[in-house]
């Protein structure tokens, strides 16, 4: 099905460090089975692109950076249709976003149910420029979506301030709770205020965890976790002695049925396992940047029964979860208060400077270039 449109589009390339990214027209590219073109809507920034934009991660480049994004199906391939994640067909004008990226169905990893680490993925926002598919990342007016991406229609009712992060934040929040266990009438502490950590309690108090504990070393964002389901919040100022004795004190002595670390800081990460009760749960979601090492006792592993998990990207249902989890709560919650600003496509290196500046929870870049 065709539309009527401009055979091109505006993309911000990345090209390296330092370097302001620059406006770039590309021509469509013809798509193939299984493929299809969204309209961007709207595009939040991630903390993965802020690192990547700061030198601080590595990507391949010249690249169109951006991965939380929502948009309109612009165009269909001919021939069958293509469905989403619940098997419905999709239609031009549909409103959607979907998984962070694509995966082949056919590898050893997707077939042993761990499609996010697939030998063959296509992450959007990370991926490099090609002639085939160049627009790939949110920070333009259209991306061309890859075979084996899972898409979710987005429900009308939901503010875009709110479902921006779905596809990344919430989604990967999901993943946490999925591999940390069923959590109802357990206690759960987040290691991390930060965008994950909030909607992490959002998430735990959804599932009906019966304490929910946020660490961080902000007390601000300690207060705005009041906001967003925490029962309580304990400020980390380096002295591991006293925030495992006040858990203890909270908890009866027993500490945590599960936790879930956002922040990604060794001495976070060595602060968790002191606050692991008997038989809980230790979910690792923000070391994805070089640290210290941390030294855990295999011995406390084994004698107390721990089960350590590392998650890193997401499958399927994850984002699924995150999109029925958002319809759920979003009236309930400030989601739309973490959204601190909003820019034009062609302002996005100022979007970046202002997140980094501001230290922002999320910055949004809408392209109407």
């Amino acid at each position: 099905m065709k539309v009527e449109m401009s055979n091109k589009a505006h993309g911000m390339v990345f090209s390296k460090s330092g370097v302001p990214m620059k406006a770039q027209e590309f021509p469509f590219s013809r798509l193939k089975e299984s493929e299809l073109l969204v309209k961007i809507k709207y595009a939040t920034i991630c903390g993965s692109d802020l690192h990547t934009y700061r030198g601080l991660r590595k990507t391949p480049v010249p690249t169109i950076l951006g991965h939380e994004i929502i948009g309109s199906i612009e165009t269909l391939p001919h021939g069958n249709p293509i469905k989403d994640y619940y098997g419905d067909d999709l239609k031009v004008g549909d409103s959607i976003t979907w998984s962070i990226a694509a995966s082949c169905g056919d590898c050893h990893y997707c077939k042993i149910n761990i499609p996010q680490k697939c030998r063959n993925l296509f992450k959007y926002g990370h991926e490099q420029i090609t002639e085939h598919h160049p627009l790939s990342g949110g920070y333009a007016e259209y991306c061309h979506l890859a075979k084996g991406t899972t898409i979710i229609k987005i429900p009308d009712h939901i503010p875009y301030k709110v479902i921006g992060p779905a596809n990344c934040a919430t989604a990967t929040t999901a993943a946490a709770f999925r591999i940390g266990g069923d959590c109802s009438g357990k206690v759960v502490i987040i290691q991390g205020a930060g965008m994950l950590g909030l909607t992490a309690c959002v998430m735990a108090k959804y599932l009906g965890a019966s304490e929910i504990i946020a660490i961080d070393i902000d007390e601000k964002r300690l207060s705005l976790a009041h906001k967003f389901g925490a029962t309580k919040t304990l400020l980390f100022a380096n002295d591991s002695d006293k925030i495992v004795n006040d858990v203890q004190k909270i908890t009866n002595g027993y500490k945590a049925d599960l936790i879930i670390e956002m922040s990604g800081i060794s001495k976070s990460v060595e602060l968790g396992f002191n606050l692991l009760s008997i038989g809980g749960h230790y979910v690792l979601v923000g070391s994805v940047f070089t640290q210290p090492t941390v030294e855990i006792s295999p011995e406390t592993t084994v004698r107390s029964l721990f089960n350590i998990h590392g998650i890193h990207n997401y499958a399927p249902q994850d984002l699924a979860m995150a999109i029925r989890f958002l319809a759920d709560s979003h009236m309930k919650y400030p989601f739309e208060s973490l959204i601190s600003s909003e820019f034009s496509l062609k302002e996005v290196n100022e979007a970046f400077d202002y997140s980094i500046a501001t230290k922002s929870f999320r910055v949004a870049v809408r392209p109407n270039y």
